[in-house]
């Protein structure tokens, strides 16, 4: 079986995610190491500050040719919050900045007179069914903090929407390529659901997952 890989990029709220993950019977591996992709099952890219930056460092670290060969390998692969914004071509923010070029589009900036940083707890809409959403109803609210959304190229990507002044992608599936704008890792029940249904879909240990909850009960 492969392993769980959480990217550590230098950022991101990466012990969060991978402590969701635990929480969940798992053993998620937090790796700096672009080779681990290879011998890995499932991949999660957090996402915490600035796309520039976040680009930069993927880059830097080497992760962005992995991050490609994965989803072209057809690995599942889970982006989560700025994670998400990162796999469009370019970014408004800071001026425009390429970005990872996997989904074409394009990440803006709420318009004006909102709020930013979009911050709390928000509906998400789910706009086609998928695993991914298994178990969790339609329009429940999952944690966000954000100030710029992805606009994808191809609408048939869409999963989910959310509205805040707009109605913007806050959940996205391309194959086994799924991203979400929210934080699940700070959703509660129903982010640890995305986090189990996402994992569902991948080649990891179920039997070591429901052991541990043996364990528990």
């Amino acid at each position: 079986m492969g392993i769980i890989a959480v990217i550590d990029y230098g950022a991101g709220n990466l012990r969060s995610v991978a402590n969701a993950v635990a929480a969940l019977g798992y053993r998620p591996r937090v790796t700096g190491n672009p080779d681990d992709l290879r011998r890995a099952a499932a991949v999660i890219l957090p996402g915490v500050g600035a796309a520039p930056d976040t680009v930069r460092n993927l880059r830097a670290l080497g992760w962005d040719d992995a991050i490609r060969e994965a989803v072209a390998d057809g690995l599942p692969t889970l982006a989560v919050c700025v994670g998400m914004q990162v796999l469009f071509d370019e970014t408004e923010e800071g001026g425009k900045h390429g970005c990872l070029g996997i989904l074409p589009g394009g990440v803006r900036r709420l318009p004006p007179g909102l709020k930013v940083p979009h911050m709390g707890w928000n509906q998400v809409h789910q706009t086609s069914r998928h695993a991914l959403f298994d178990g969790i109803p339609d329009g429940a609210n999952f944690y966000f903090v954000h100030s710029y959304y992805a606009e994808p190229e191809d609408s048939a990507v869409v999963a989910g929407t959310t509205d805040y002044g707009i109605s913007f992608c806050s959940a996205l599936v391309s194959g086994n390529l799924m991203a979400t704008q929210f934080h699940p890792e700070k959703s509660g029940v129903h982010g640890l659901r995305i986090y189990e249904n996402f994992l569902r879909l991948a080649p990891v240990d179920m039997r070591r997952s429901a052991a541990r909850r043996d364990e528990r009960c």
